[in-house]
């Protein structure tokens, strides 16, 4: 069953196109990794998932976005129970204003596992599993900010680490966008490979399951990516 579904969804930046007529159907309680070159769209095409490009100024999409059968993008949606269903983590470094522990712990209590796991021992096999918990382990009441950069971004691998996706996608859907092409092949049930197409826009080149688009892939431009000739 599809649980997200995008149907020749573009958008734009006032007059600039940015992304180009995509349709993809993202299977329920699946993980779908998104790859391609930087600058490609795959960040735009996810910030679509959940309207968080209604933030940025003159931004517009057309075409549709269908969350279980609903199309998101229709005029009345709750756009702030819309992001409850549809989290996002950041590929940047982006730790709440909260303390080492509250950071780590804070998907598990909004997802309500809080209830059911020993969330102390979550927080530290994340923070081990992001080389994380030798440094913070005396302070994890500390401020998440005050950390270094290098230590702010291991805070945020430690929040999904993938393992704990694993676990997520029991109950959840999950789509990463990832440079990384052994995690893709690693982690993934479907992948879908974004390339700038005609006028530098972004456009969805593949999409298939992981194994496929690994082994066989249809288009040439997705083996070359996929194997380093560019990109």
């Amino acid at each position: 069953m599809d649980k997200i579904v995008a149907e020749k969804l573009s958008l734009y930046y006032g007059p600039k196109l940015a992304l180009s007529d995509i349709s993809i159907r993202i299977a329920e309680r699946q993980i779908t990794a998104l790859i391609g070159p930087s600058g490609c769209g795959k960040s735009t095409f996810l910030r679509c998932l959940n309207r968080m490009n209604d933030t940025i100024p003159n931004a517009r999409v057309q075409g549709r976005v269908l969350l279980a059968g609903q199309d998101i993008y229709t005029p009345g949606t709750d756009v702030v129970e819309l992001r409850r269903r549809v989290g996002m983590v950041f590929q940047r470094p982006n730790p709440f204003p909260q303390s080492i522990y509250d950071n780590v712990a804070f998907g598990p209590r909004v997802l309500g596992l809080a209830r059911h796991v020993d969330l102390h021992s979550i927080v530290e096999q994340s923070l081990r599993g992001a080389s994380l918990w030798d440094e913070v382990k005396d302070d994890l009441r500390q401020d998440a900010l005050a950390l270094s950069l290098g230590q702010q971004q291991r805070l945020c691998i430690a929040r999904v680490i993938e393992d704990l996706m694993h676990e997520l996608v029991k109950d959840y859907t999950i789509v990463i966008v990832t440079h990384n092409m052994q995690q893709a092949a690693r982690v993934s049930d479907y992948t879908a490979f974004f390339m700038l197409g005609k006028n530098q826009v972004g456009t969805l080149i593949e999409y298939a399951a992981t194994r496929t688009i690994f082994t066989v892939p249809h288009d040439k431009r997705t083996e070359d990516y996929i194997t380093g000739r560019y990109g």
